[in-house]
């Protein structure tokens, strides 16, 4: 009862185990492609989500990574 969860193997994703293109400390520049529901810009690298809080969908600018989590990292402008 209650932790049953018939085999499902909830919580798992497989890119967990792939190889992130970025990680904590790296600077680069990125294009703010679009804005997240909570208003942070959105930036990506090879197809991996990069959020830059208070930037604006067509900036231009220089991130650094600060956390990079299974399927985003957060930037903030370096």
């Amino acid at each position: 009862m209650g932790g049953d969860h018939g085999g499902e193997r909830r919580g798992m994703n497989p890119n967990y185990f792939l190889p992130k293109p970025v990680k904590v400390g790296d600077v680069m520049e990125v294009t703010i492609e679009g804005t997240a529901s909570r208003g942070d810009g959105i930036a990506k690298k090879d197809g991996f989500v990069i959020f830059v809080k208070g930037a604006k969908v067509g900036d231009k600018l220089t991130v650094k990574i600060t956390d990079v989590r299974t399927r985003f990292a957060i930037g903030e402008p370096a």
